[in-house]
Order: structure tokens, then C-alpha cells, then sequence
């Protein structure tokens, strides 16, 4: 198993890249102690980490997509989120040493696990990163309280113009295009992320498609009016 390590400023890879630090200044991370990373290949359908797994380690998505999931009694699959390249997974397992959700990649994916000890012991010697993994464990917050407004009081179609812009916000960040979008995931597992059955969803693509909010082509969307997606989504939060 390859071994690497975050090393500032010089590495092709690192802690920077992975939080996505837009505010950080090269004088802040030659102060950043190294940490220990390894690397491993998961390929598309294979399981990181599942529910009930012991917790010791993180991990930082170095390219590709997982997706973070329940499963009740019933064999039902509750999809939470998406976790794309510069994503950070594992949090769950910090409270109780134990992870309360599974990962799965649904692409090939490379990953960086780090001991959580070894983050613990970095952040300590470092407050700004520290400061920024405080944000980290806010967004997640935050992005399960946003599933949790979906899933409530939104109708299917609010909740695909929603996913869809949140997507789109995800892939700019990483400097893909605003307007053309990858799927990495299937029509299924977008409905039991969002809640819906797969006939639903299928239905709402061709609906904003007949539209010309959207075009799609297979997993390619293209988004043709994005004023009308931010509409589709402002009008359930004014009303």
C-alpha cells in the first residue's frame, strides 16, 4: 500500500487542495506539520467503510465520487449525500468511535486515509487548520439539516432544480463547467437521496427538459435556464 504524506508547500496534494482553503496563504501552510497519508484505489461499487465499522481514520477523496447511506431493518436504502474529489468522509465516527453510515464508491475513486490521531495531534499545532475543520463539521451539519428541509416540505420537482444547483455549485468549485453536469450516480440513487421513486425522477428530468430549463443525454445535463432552476427552488422557500 502506498504511503504518502502532506508536505507544504511543495506537494502536488494536500490539505489545502483536500479542505479546499480558498483563504489560505502559502505563509500559513509551510506552518502546517505533516501528517501521514495512505493511499487506496476503491473501485466503483466497493464499500470504504460500512455502518458499525470501528472508527479510527478519515478519509479525503483524491478523485472520484461515494455516496453515504443508511439501510432500516427493511433492507431500505436512505441515500444522505454525495461526497465528490476534495470531500471529506468519516465524520460520523468521531462521537461514539463507531460509523453510523456506510460509503461506497460509485466511481473508481482514489482516496488519502489519515489517522484520526495524527489529525487530532496536526490541528492542535495548527489553529487556522484547526478553525477550518471546525467548518468542515459545520457544513456537514448544515447539509444534513438542508436533506432534512428536502425530504419535509418540498415538492419532487423542487427537490431535482435543487440537487441539480447544488451539483452544479459543487463542480464549479472544483472548476468544471457551470452549465454541464456528469452524473456520476444513476436516476435511482438520486431518487432515494431525494426521496423519490425512480419513475418520479425520470419524469421530472423530461418535464424540466420539455421546458428548456434543462437538457439531458444520458448522465449529461445541461442547464439551459438556471434563473428558472433558482425559481423552481426560491419559490418553495418564499412561500
Amino acid at each position: 500500500m502506498e504511503q504518502n504524506v502532506f508536505n507544504f508547500p511543495n506537494q502536488s496534494y494536500n490539505l489545502k487542495e483536500a479542505f479546499m482553503f480558498e483563504s489560505f496563504y502559502a505563509e500559513h501552510l509551510e506552518k502546517i506539520t505533516s501528517a501521514p497519508t495512505i493511499r487506496r484505489r476503491i473501485l466503483r461499487g466497493q464499500s470504504l467503510f460500512n455502518a458499525g465499522d470501528s472508527f479510527s481514520s478519515l478519509y479525503i477523496i483524491r478523485s472520484g465520487s461515494f455516496k453515504t447511506f443508511i439501510t432500516d431493518g427493511m433492507g431500505y436504502e436512505q441515500i444522505l449525500g454525495f461526497q465528490m474529489t476534495g470531500g471529506l468522509i468519516g465524520l460520523d465516527g468521531i462521537a461514539e468511535e463507531i460509523h453510523r453510515y456506510s460509503a461506497t464508491a460509485i466511481e473508481d475513486s482514489d482516496i488519502r486515509s489519515v489517522n484520526y490521531n495524527d489529525l487530532v495531534e496536526l490541528l492542535k499545532k495548527n489553529p487556522a487548520l484547526q478553525h477550518q475543520m471546525y467548518k468542515l463539521m459545520s457544513s456537514e451539519i448544515l447539509r444534513v439539516s438542508h436533506m432534512l428541509m428536502l425530504l419535509g416540505g418540498m415538492t419532487a420537482e423542487e427537490r431535482l432544480a435543487s440537487f441539480l444547483l447544488d451539483l452544479r455549485n459543487r463542480q464549479h468549485l472544483q472548476g468544471y463547467s457551470q452549465s454541464e453536469l456528469q452524473l456520476k450516480m444513476s436516476r435511482e440513487e438520486i431518487g432515494l437521496h431525494l426521496g423519490l421513486t425512480l419513475n418520479t425522477v425520470s419524469r421530472i428530468f423530461s418535464r424540466l427538459s420539455a421546458m428548456g430549463i434543462i437538457s439531458v443525454s444520458n448522465r449529461y445535463v445541461k442547464i439551459l435556464n438556471p434563473a428558472q432552476l433558482h425559481h423552481l427552488v426560491h419559490q418553495h422557500i418564499q412561500s
